[in-house]
């Protein structure tokens, strides 16, 4: 069984969270898609995120009537920072040998994988899905290469979808009061309004 992980802060999720996985999940055929909120990102200590309750929540709304879509909180309940290489060794222990873990990241993420916990573990335990990101050049896998020996038989570079979709976007337009109803599901939308998330603080 192939089962593809995208982690995040999902801060909130959005439209295009549910774009990637989708296209990804249908392209290489993955039994299912598992979104893994994190706790506390170690590339993200100096941002303020919001509590985990709303986090979960709104991907509980989001991913409801999406069968192929799973939901875990393994790094929510982790205590300490949240690294990819626990959270698919977690994963991996779960599954038999033949059963393969597709981990789905942003090709501008990829590039900075040399820096990541334990990368040359990481790719031995799963495959990477790099998928496009606006702004951001294509990887160079031979400047990778050097770094991480083996990588490119263990990288998938995709060229869809391309989505132009950020939580920090969308963080900012909440602080300014403009309609996000286009960049998240309507229950996202209406959850985010009833619970004030954002509003209070400055977009960052």
């Amino acid at each position: 069984m192939n089962i593809g992980v995208l982690g995040g802060t999902f801060d909130p999720v959005h439209n295009g969270h549910l774009i990637v996985a989708e296209v990804v999940r249908a392209r290489l055929n993955l039994a299912e898609v598992i979104f893994v909120p994190a706790g506390q990102p170690w590339l993200k200590t100096d941002r303020l995120i919001t509590p985990a309750k709303h986090r979960l929540e709104m991907l509980r709304l989001s991913l409801a009537d999406k069968p192929y879509f799973k939901l875990s909180t393994m790094e929510i309940e982790r205590a300490g920072s949240s690294y990819t290489i626990d959270t698919i060794v977690e994963l991996r222990a779960k599954l038999t040998p033949d059963d393969e873990l597709f981990f789905i990241l942003g090709q501008d993420n990829l590039a900075q994988l040399p820096q990541w916990r334990e990368p040359s573990r990481l790719i031995q335990l799963c495959y990477l899905v790099a998928v496009p990101r606006p702004g951001s050049p294509r990887p160079n896998l031979k400047t990778l290469e050097t770094s991480l020996p083996g990588i490119s038989q263990r990288v998938m570079l995709m060229d869809e979808p391309h989505v132009d979709i950020s939580a920090s976007e969308i963080r900012e337009r909440v602080v300014r009061g403009l309609s996000i109803r286009h960049l998240v599901p309507e229950a996202v939308n209406k959850y985010i309004k009833e619970n004030r998330l954002y509003v209070a603080r400055k977009a960052c």
